[in-house]
């Protein structure tokens, strides 16, 4: 017997073709030997060449911490916390956002408690939490410093429209400033001046300096050089009994940057904050049964196996399944559905779900691990991961900053050698160094990421890998499998011959197997007779490998396969025959009844296709994508597919391992989206391009870019939507930036813009990538939008 070509299995029955050479034990080894071989693969290959997602070992005597940390807002803070981390003995590592305000620490039990890591990185004015602190508390303080700062900043400017501005104009003020009164007045907007700089601009002056200290220039540092410089030139000038002074640019220049500062953190936390939510909500005792009694322990106490108790009100744990009790439990934290489930003995829960009535008993999962937990690290993850957009912007602002000190000094030493006044050499520097902050090049891409984050959620998506706005938008074809994806997953009865007592018998029998059928069949309630007379009851029930059989209303009825109950001598007619053998070539499953040595009826129980499954495809498929559909059916099961016109190509008799090879071969061609159920097909989610996971539980597939976690092919289409839509934020920020720079230097650099007319001009680009960002983004809930920005 000859081995297949393909994976070297038995070949019972060969099946070779015209255009390949070997020979193969099912068309789905063909099928991949043909698409392995075009791309220039040999033999078969199920090695998993996935993404990698970031996960950290750091040993043993290691356990992470995430810590909530304010006044964050630059990657120079990001760069001091870690520092400070870093220089603590008992840390090993610390990784800090300030997208999230967040800093990850792994650090050794056995020298450090976590309630001690908020003390050790509290340094320079940073706070850190275990806790998110109140945002009401947050807010205070700062509009309490931006009220106070414009109260004073007012007050400045009144003087400087009242005295000095008519005096610029060729006009005279109400107050000569070379009197003793005018000196008065100089002196009190000197000191309103000193309370705006120092208390309404610590921020920026305390970021300046970290940014020195880590020996990485930041755009602090050039809003608080010409700030200061401003400042330290108008003090001296007061000070030689001088009336030309810009205590008016350092107001302008700290209140426009705070205001910015103040809205950027708005809307960074309104795109964030369900981290701080799922953080708040994690799960750290549990109730663990021991006998009769229960015990309290930590929630990574807990083993596989382990049951726990979870009463009315609290969440539950870790992933598990029901054991005993009934109660409605809330999974919106997690699933984004509104409403309350019901789950009863043997269904899964997910752990950090809340059970809104009566008591659960669970039993812990194989993993003992919450899915909220999974979900805490898969948020910091794709929170603080950076696509290569962002890169590319941070390593511009990293040469940016340096550049613009050398043309500040450039643009100033210019001036003043081509016979301009020092004054005037030292305004057109500060303008240099005013309008070239690179704010809005460093907001560009977090808030249009976290932007795609928060709508991906709201939608009940996880995106774990933030290159998916980069990469799904190139997607070429969309490769989805058949079991679980396309279809429900679940056994139900599709067809069937039989009246009502047949099927009374049926399920009289059937309620004492545990199998998916016997499931099906007891359950079922859309096809035949819903429940046409009293219940009635099987006695002295046995079961066999292929069906069951007991006594009913004194008949000996067996329910199973149409070729037990044959062995078993009850006749099958014809057209009972053909239905079955035409079941069994769609993939389904025929049921025949039978007493009375004949076969009285036949219900055939089989998966069915998703309602809204070909209309989705159909829609992906007008987005000019190449659809494949790979089953491990039959290629006459999986005809029905071929006909359908959103589906290019069917790809059938393909076992789990031979996926993966299969995606592989299809990348050669384009980019490779793969949609899975997030179990088997983990490899092959790995290997695409774009993996695209479904239900709650997939979010343990590590191998998926994208966990859909209602199992809705619906928000299929608004995963491409909502990647094209992010992608179009980012750029439009980008250019948005650039453009700016590009007018805005030149211009400074000419002498042709004042210290005030360009800390007006930098506040307001930072606003608008602010302000773009915080749009919602315009996202097709069921069709993908407009596939023209590929």
């Amino acid at each position: 017997m000859p081995a297949c070509t393909y994976c070297d299995a038995p070949t019972d029955a060969p099946v070779t073709a015209e255009d390949v050479d070997g020979v193969f034990c099912c068309s789905g080894c063909l099928e991949a030997h043909r698409v392995a071989d075009e791309a220039g693969h040999e033999g078969c290959c199920h090695h998993n060449h996935g993404h990698d997602h970031g996960h950290e070992a750091h040993g043993a005597e290691t356990e992470t911490a995430f810590l909530h940390v304010r006044g964050m807002h630059c990657t120079s803070c990001e760069d001091f916390i870690e520092t400070v981390a870093a220089s603590t003995d008992g840390i090993h590592e610390a990784e800090a956002s300030y997208a999230s305000d967040m800093a990850k620490v792994a650090y050794d039990p056995s020298r450090h408690h976590e309630s001690d890591l908020p003390a050790l990185l509290s340094q320079a004015g940073y706070e850190a939490h275990l806790e998110a602190p109140a945002d009401e508390t947050a807010d205070q303080n700062t509009a309490a410093r931006l009220i106070f700062g414009g109260f004073f900043g007012m007050m400045v400017m009144a003087v400087y429209i009242v005295l000095l501005y008519p005096v610029h104009l060729g006009g005279e003020g109400l107050v000569s400033l070379s009197s003793k009164g005018g000196t008065y007045v100089l002196a009190n907007v000197w000191a309103f001046t000193t309370f705006v700089l120092l208390v309404t601009g610590w921020p920026t002056l305390r970021g300046a300096a970290v940014s020195l200290r880590v020996l990485q220039p930041n755009m602090d540092l050039l809003v608080g050089l010409a700030a200061v410089s401003a400042y330290l030139y108008s003090a001296g000038a007061v000070l030689m009994g001088q009336t030309d002074v810009y205590f008016d640019v350092t107001v302008v220049i700290i209140l426009a940057v705070s205001l910015g500062h103040y809205y950027e953190d708005q809307v960074k936390r309104r795109a964030t904050d369900l981290l701080s939510a799922l953080t708040r909500e994690q799960v750290d005792e549990a109730r663990r049964l021991a006998g009769d009694e229960t015990e309290t322990v930590a929630v990574d106490d807990l083993a596989p196996g382990d049951r726990v108790l979870v009463r009315a009100g609290e969440r539950i744990p870790v992933d598990g399944a029901v054991v005993e009790g009934r109660a409605a439990v809330d999974e919106s934290l997690m699933t984004g559905e509104s409403l309350p489930v019901t789950r009863t003995e043997g269904d899964d829960v997910i752990g950090g779900a809340v059970v809104t009535n009566n008591a659960l008993t669970v039993e812990v999962g194989a993993a003992a691990e919450s899915t909220l937990d999974r979900l805490v690290h898969l948020m910091w993850n794709i929170q603080s991961r950076q696509p290569g957009a962002q890169r590319v912007a941070d390593r511009i602002a990293a040469v940016f900053v340096p550049l613009v000190l050398v043309l500040a000094a450039v643009a100033f030493g210019w001036q003043w050698i081509s016979g301009a006044s020092a004054t005037a050499a030292l305004l057109t520097g500060l303008s240099v160094l005013i309008v070239s902050c690179p704010c809005a090049l460093g907001l560009a891409t977090p808030l249009a990421v976290a932007s795609g984050l928060r709508t991906a959620l709201e939608r009940g998506i996880v995106i774990r890998d933030v290159s998916l706005f980069e990469t799904a938008p190139d997607v070429d074809t969309l490769a989805v499998d058949k079991t679980g994806t396309l279809t429900t997953g679940a056994m139900q009865v599709v067809d069937a011959v039989a009246d009502a007592t047949t099927w009374r018998r049926a399920r009289a029998v059937e309620q004492h197997a545990a199998h998916p059928v016997a499931r099906a069949i007891v359950e079922n309630r859309d096809v035949g007779p819903a429940g046409d007379g009293a219940p009635i009851t099987a006695t002295d029930v046995r079961s066999h490998p292929r069906g069951v059989e007991g006594r009913v209303d004194g008949d000996r009825v067996r329910v199973g396969h149409p070729e037990w109950l044959r062995s078993e001598g009850l006749s099958l007619d014809a057209p009972l025959a053909e239905r079955a053998e035409a079941a069994q070539q769609n993939a389904q499953v025929p049921v025949a009844v039978g007493w009375n040595g004949a076969v009285q009826g036949l219900i055939v129980v089989g998966d069915t296709l998703r309602d809204e499954g070909l209309a989705v495809m159909d829609a992906l498929r007008g987005d000019a994508r190449e659809v494949v559909v790979i089953t491990g059916d039959s290629s006459a099961a999986a005809r029905p597919l071929r006909e359908h016109d959103a589906i290019d190509r069917v790809i059938a008799e393909v076992q789990p391992a031979e996926k993966s090879d299969l995606v592989r071969g299809l990348r050669d061609a384009g980019a490779v989206a793969m949609i899975g159920d997030g179990s088997n097909d983990a490899p092959a989610l790995a290997e695409a391009d774009v993996g695209i996971a479904f239900g709650p539980t997939a979010l343990a597939a590590d191998s998926a870019d994208v966990v859909i976690l209602r199992g809705d092919l619906t928000h299929i289409p608004t995963v491409f939507s909502l990647a094209r839509a992010a992608r179009r934020r980012i750029r439009q920020n980008l250019a948005w930036a650039f453009l700016y720079n590009a007018v805005a230097i030149p211009l400074a650099l000419a002498g042709l813009i004042n210290p005030l007319f360009a800390a007006l001009a930098m506040a307001a680009s930072s606003l608008g990538v602010v302000g773009n960002s915080a749009r919602p983004l315009p996202v097709a809930d069921s069709r993908p939008t407009d596939g023209n920005e590929k």
